[in-house]
C-alpha cells in the first residue's frame, strides 16, 4: 500500500532547482536567562513567569537548495565534512544529522543542500538550531512553487524545536529557533500552558532604536568549541534533583530586572543583574567559563559592564553589555586577552531586528 502524501510531502525536487537554487537566511543570537526555555524548569517554574530574553545578531546562517543527482540528499556546510544519503537512510546522531531529519520530515529528494554561517561552528550562538529555521524557511518557498501553503514563521519555530528535540533525544529549548525566526531583542515568556501556543513573546526595543544597542554590546569567540547538551543537561538534573531550585528562582527573578533595565536604557543596572546571573550559573558548573573565559568576564566587570556565556557556555562565545563608554574600554583589554589563543577573537556584529528571510 502507497503511504498517502500530505501538504508537506515535497518528493525529487531536482527539476524544481535545476534552473534557480532557493535561499534562505536566519540570524544567530546572545541571550540571558537560556535554559528557562527548557519545559522541564518552566512548567514546574510556572508561577514565577519564567523568561529568556534573546538578541538577535547579524552573523546569519544561509541555506540553498539546489539539485543532486538522483535521489540522494547531499548536504555541504561551513566547519563540517561533505555528506550524501538516501531518503530516511541518514543516522540522526551524525554531525548533521538534525538537517537531514528536516529533510526527511519534507519528503525531500534529488537535494543539495549548502549551509554558510558566517559564525564559528559550535560557538554557543544556537547555530544549528539557525540552521534548521532557515532550511525550513528554504523548503516553505519550495512548498509555495509546487502551489502547496507556505509555513507561518510560529509553524517554522514550533516544527523546527520538535525535530531538533526529537533527533537529540533529550528537552530542548525553543528560544534559538525564535531569535532565528523572529529576530531583534525579544523577551520570551514560557506560559507551560495547554491551551496556549508554548512561547509569548515581547519586544524590548523596536524599529530605528534596534541599532542603537549596537555601541553597548561587544562579542568574543573562546577559539573553543563548545557541547550545550552536557552543561544543559547538568542543569536540568540538578534541577530535577531539587538542589538548585532556589538557584533558578533567582535566574528568573534576575531576568525579568535584565529585561526591564533593557527597556530602560539603565546598562549598568543590566551589566549587574548579568553579572549577578553569570555567578550563580558558575557556581552551579564552574566548567562554564574557562581560563580565558574567567579573565574576560573578570575584566568586564572591573571596567564596569556586564559579561555573560552564550547558550550554556563551556566554550563558545562571550557577551557583554554595559554604557558605551565603558564597552569601548573594554574591547581592546579583551583584544588583548583573545590574542593569546589561536582561532579566539572579537566578533564583528550588530543587532539584527529580521528574522529569517
Amino acid at each position: 500500500m502507497t503511504p498517502r502524501t500530505n501538504d508537506t510531502e515535497l518528493g525529487n525536487i531536482e527539476p524544481l532547482l535545476e534552473n534557480r537554487a532557493i535561499d534562505a537566511s536566519a540570524p544567530c543570537r546572545i541571550d540571558f536567562g537560556g535554559t528557562l526555555d527548557i519545559s522541564s524548569l518552566h512548567y514546574p517554574l510556572r508561577r514565577l513567569a519564567p523568561t529568556t530574553v534573546n538578541i538577535a545578531l547579524n552573523r546569519r546562517t544561509t541555506v540553498s537548495l539546489g539539485p543532486a543527482t538522483g535521489d540522494r540528499i547531499r548536504i555541504s556546510s561551513t566547519g563540517f565534512a561533505d555528506a550524501a544519503f538516501d531518503p530516511s537512510a541518514a543516522p540522526y546522531d551524525h554531525p548533521l544529522g538534525l538537517i537531514f531529519a528536516v529533510a526527511d520530515y519534507f519528503g525531500a529528494r534529488g537535494v543539495h543542500i549548502r549551509i554558510h554561517s558566517t559564525s564559528p561552528p559550535k560557538s554557543g550562538l544556537g547555530g544549528s538550531s539557525v540552521a534548521a529555521v532557515a532550511l525550513i524557511a528554504a523548503f516553505s518557498k519550495v512548498l509555495c512553487k509546487m502551489d502547496k501553503r507556505a509555513l507561518s514563521l510560529d509553524q517554522i519555530v514550533l516544527l523546527a524545536h520538535a525535530i531538533e528535540q526529537g533527533v537529540a533525544g533529550v528537552p530542548c529549548g525553543f528560544q534559538d529557533q525564535l531569535a532565528a525566526a523572529f529576530g531583534g531583542v525579544n523577551t520570551w515568556t514560557w506560559p507551560a500552558d495547554p491551551d496556549l501556543r508554548p512561547y509569548s513573546g515581547r519586544s524590548l526595543i523596536t524599529g530605528d532604536a534596534v541599532g542603537r544597542l549596537d555601541p553597548h554590546l561587544l562579542v568574543a569567540y573562546l577559539g573553543v568549541t563548545h557541547v550545550s547538551r552536557d552543561v544543559n543537561n547538568t542543569w536540568v538534573r540538578q534541577f530535577i534533583n531539587g538542589s538548585s531550585r532556589k538557584n533558578w528562582h533567582a535566574i528568573v527573578r534576575l531576568t525579568h530586572d535584565f529585561a526591564d533595565a533593557i527597556t530602560r536604557w539603565d546598562m549598568p543596572a543590566a551589566a549587574e543583574f548579568m553579572n549577578r546571573e553569570t555567578a550563580i550559573r558558575k557556581a552551579m558548573t564552574p566548567q562554564v567559563l574557562d581560563d580565558a573565559g574567567d579573565k574576560l568576564a573578570a575584566s568586564a566587570v572591573d571596567i564596569g559592564c556586564g559579561a555573560r556565556f552564550t547558550g550554556a557556555g563551556g566554550g563558545g562565545c562571550l557577551w557583554a553589555i554595559g554604557e558605551a563608554v565603558s564597552i569601548a574600554t573594554l574591547k581592546p583589554v579583551w583584544e588583548k586577552i583573545l590574542a593569546k589563543r589561536p582561532a579566539a577573537g572579537l566578533l564583528d556584529c550588530r543587532v539584527d531586528a529580521t528574522g529569517v528571510t
